[in-house]
């Protein structure tokens, strides 16, 4: 289910011509902005946490689809932290100012929600949208709505917020849903030549996406006990005969709560290293 805004939407592209552009992909904490890139790149690059401020740093994501003739769409997606609407310590003022600077120069924007709900933090970022770029409506998680007709009256209600360029309902974990959304970013992307190569998936190092997966997995079995206490150092990173050899510590704020991250004979801390060396197994 696709609404355009518009009866005069941009062509599509032509064999052997090459369209490249910078997608911006913005939202409140927890909408779903870090899932919805991974699918869309096809490649798991950015954590994903119930805890809102996982996503620390500007990613950016890269899907190339090439026509076999030398041309086809490179997609530049990036994603930021959850724009924080409720509190002004330092780093939600630092997350906010990257989701600003994200925002600067883009070409498209998609602006993720929750399929039928909109909140005041929803409104807050809404109103940061640029002027120049067209705004793509990303409503998300389609797949936990039950009555689906309450979400065309929804989408109604949408229409008189803002002048969006298309309505996409979609669940970013169906892969149907997510190539759609790709073919409908497409056309606002400019011809021009790709940044990157065609099989890259994101400017970040590897040593960068090791350490990202680490703190993933801190989030997701320690975030209720240690909420933002964490953090991860990579202190060595190097790969010697097909194996890479990587050392990363895990660093709290306070002595009594290493106990917490190691576990009981060291079970937790077990837990957490074995599954991040099985998703960097995946990814490099």
């Amino acid at each position: 289910m696709t609404e355009s805004a518009s009866e005069s939407a941009p062509a599509s592209s032509e064999p052997s011509r090459q369209r490249c552009g910078l997608i911006a992909i913005v939202g409140r904490p927890n909408v779903g902005k870090s899932t919805l890139l991974n699918a869309l790149v096809g490649q798991k690059i950015s954590i994903t946490s119930r805890k809102a401020q996982t996503t620390r740093h500007r990613i950016t994501g890269i899907r190339t689809l090439s026509d076999g003739q030398g041309g086809g769409t490179q997609f530049v997606f990036v994603d930021t932290p959850g724009f924080q609407t409720r509190h002004t310590a330092a780093l939600n003022k630092s997350l906010n100012k990257t989701v600003m600077g994200a925002l600067d120069g883009v070409d498209l924007v998609l602006f993720v929600v929750e399929a039928g709900k909109f909140s005041l933090a929803d409104a807050k970022v809404l109103a940061l949208m640029p002027k120049g770029a067209p705004v793509i409506l990303v409503a998300n998680k389609l797949d936990a709505v039950h009555r689906r007709a309450e979400v065309a009256h929804w989408l109604r209600d949408m229409q008189e917020r803002h002048a969006f360029a298309e309505y996409v309902p979609m669940s970013a974990k169906n892969p149907q849903e997510v190539a759609r959304l790709l073919d409908i970013c497409a056309p606002y992307l400019p011809e021009q030549p790709w940044w990157h190569d065609a099989d890259d998936l994101t400017d970040r190092s590897e040593k960068f996406l090791a350490g990202e997966i680490v703190r993933e997995k801190l989030f997701r079995y320690l975030g209720d006990e240690l909420p933002y206490a964490m953090n991860v150092e990579v202190e060595q990173f190097k790969e010697e005969n097909g194996m890479f050899h990587i050392y990363i510590a895990v660093l709290v704020d306070k002595e009594n709560q290493k106990p917490i991250v190691i576990g009981r004979g060291g079970e937790k801390l077990k837990k957490i290293s074995t599954e991040a060396r099985l998703d960097m197994e995946k990814l490099f």
